[in-house]
């Protein structure tokens, strides 16, 4: 009797555990499933896109406020945001203004290139070889501290008046930077991958492209953000300083230009683009990388 009442129960478990294993299965696929869901509009565009709005709309109130009630009167020193506006409306009907921020942008853009094909394999080779590391690393380190704008004197005297110079001075700033980030997101791989990798015969170029890329993306990734803001702020000094009619008018240019011609209209106009191009290649193409990155290691659920 004993043991029919046994079998009886061993039974009976089964068929009681199978509905709570099955619902809680149910339970975590629908949570997975609503939060991998694609987020309303509406949210988007409370928490993503009406802040930055809002900030714009306070900054120009303030900026208005200020002429408004006469706190800075002199228009020589602060346009009001309809002259500047005025200033930019005349460009774009002139069609130089799609001039001035395409000579910028294709140098800044074809500069990065560059300097992501040279700091990319400097960076592995000082973060994989000790001895590169103890000689190179530190020189690396100061050049990324120092000025870009530093650059443009013996550049222009090496090089002339050219856009040699230019990819120069970007080099220069952006190389140190691209690497130093590579550096550091290898040496955040855990020793564990790369054992594993060296087990399943990933070593050498292999275990480089397979094991130690895909693990240091998110540091590299961080060092070539930071590498295209030197490369743009190192093209900025470069346009401002060295200035020709050979090279065309860039934004760097145009607010040098303004400049000599004591225009603040203009000053302001070159401002508002450079700050313009900047945040437009951050919101195109690198942050759509680091939400990408992210997600794919379960960091970021949300888009």
């Amino acid at each position: 009797m004993a043991s029919t009442e046994t079998t009886a129960t061993t039974a009976k478990a089964p068929a009681e555990d199978g509905p709570g294993l099955g619902g809680l299965e149910a339970g975590l696929d629908a949570l997975e499933s609503s939060a991998t869901g694609r987020t309303p509009f509406r949210q988007t565009f409370v928490s993503k896109i009406l802040p930055p709005v809002l900030a714009v709309a306070v900054v120009l109130v303030i900026w208005q406020a200020l002429i408004s009630f006469k706190v800075v009167d002199d228009p020589a020193k602060l346009p009001s945001p309809a002259g500047v506006w005025g200033e930019v409306e005349d460009a774009w009907l002139q069609g130089k203004l799609l001039g001035y921020i395409w000579t910028s942008v294709s140098r800044g853009l074809l500069g990065f290139l560059f300097a992501l094909a040279i700091g990319t394999p400097l960076g592995l080779l000082v973060a994989r070889v000790k001895v590169v590391r103890a000689a190179i690393g530190p020189i690396l380190s100061g050049l990324q501290s120092l000025p870009s704008v530093a650059w443009v004197p013996p550049a222009v005297i090496w090089l002339g008046l050219n856009n040699s110079m230019m990819y120069a001075v970007i080099l220069l700033g952006a190389v140190p930077s691209i690497a130093n980030g590579l550096v550091s997101g290898i040496d955040q791989v855990p020793p564990l991958f790369l054992r594993a990798g060296r087990t399943m015969g990933a070593s050498g170029l292999r275990g480089t492209w397979h094991i130690v890329m895909p693990a240091a993306l998110p540091g590299y990734l961080a060092g070539l953000k930071q590498g295209w803001a030197f490369s743009w702020r190192s093209l900025m000094a470069a346009e401002i300083i060295a200035s020709s009619p050979d090279l065309g008018i860039g934004l760097g240019a145009l607010l040098e230009n303004g400049r000599n011609s004591s225009s603040m209209a203009m000053v302001f106009e070159a401002v508002i683009m450079i700050l313009f191009v900047g945040i437009a290649v951050d919101l195109l193409i690198f942050s759509p990388l680091e939400r990408r990155v992210l997600r794919s290691r379960g960091l970021l659920v949300r888009s």
